[in-house]
């Protein structure tokens, strides 16, 4: 075993056993397809026995879905936060779902074959998720619009996809955008398109609460 092996054992062994747990299955799940993947597998790499997956997971899919609630925290805290509630906080959350998508390259497209090709036995589960945050999404938009941020009448529909569009698709085609650009998308890049996107949202929402409702001509 050389000393990068040694030091990652020794960062593994620190971590309670549902920690070591997560992480096998983090490794696995995202490179390989789920039904390639055996909870034997699973628990050598955590240096575990199989029983332990039944007994904080329930089974393997338990342990699927809790993998992918687990990388999606930080994005699921910052919509339990007040984030969404000034026009900087477009800008904040942006970076925060950038930053944790990066930190797991492969949960975007993980979850667009989920939800969007059917693929995978947590869909009912992440579309939970997507759900849950398209509440919250809800909530923030009518103290928006109690606040004075948010112009009253416009579609939430219109103001969710467009939003949720600016976050995702940079992530899913992240690939396709840095070989067209010739360069990476790295965190300071991450950064400045979040400020940027954020931004843009925003003067939006000015624009329309300055300017209300276009007026249709004749």
């Amino acid at each position: 075993m050389n000393d990068s092996e040694k030091q990652a054992d020794s960062t593994s062994s620190a971590l309670s056993v549902p920690e070591r747990l997560l992480l096998a299955a983090k490794q696995f799940f995202l490179s390989d397809e789920y039904h390639q993947v055996s909870t034997r597998r699973i628990a050598e790499a955590a240096k575990v026995n199989t029983a332990m997956i039944r007994y904080y997971f329930g089974n393997k899919e338990g342990l699927y879905e809790e993998m992918i609630r687990a990388a999606l925290t930080p994005i699921l805290d910052a919509l339990d936060s007040d984030t969404l509630t000034t026009r900087q906080g477009y800008i904040d959350y942006l970076r925060t779902y950038y930053r944790t998508m990066s930190a797991t390259p492969e949960l975007p497209k993980l979850m667009f074959k989920v939800v969007a090709l059917s693929e995978g036995p947590g869909r009912r589960f992440v579309q939970q998720l997507l759900e849950r945050g398209q509440k919250r999404g809800a909530r923030r938009l009518d103290e928006m619009q109690q606040s004075g941020l948010q112009q009253a009448g416009l579609d939430p529909d219109l103001l969710r996809l467009a939003f949720t569009s600016l976050a995702m698709m940079p992530m899913l085609l992240r690939e396709n955008f840095e070989a067209q650009m010739e360069r990476p998308m790295d965190e300071a890049f991450l950064d400045r398109l979040a400020e940027f996107n954020g931004q843009m949202f925003a003067l939006a929402l000015t624009s329309a609460v300055t300017q209300g409702p276009q007026e249709q001509a004749p």
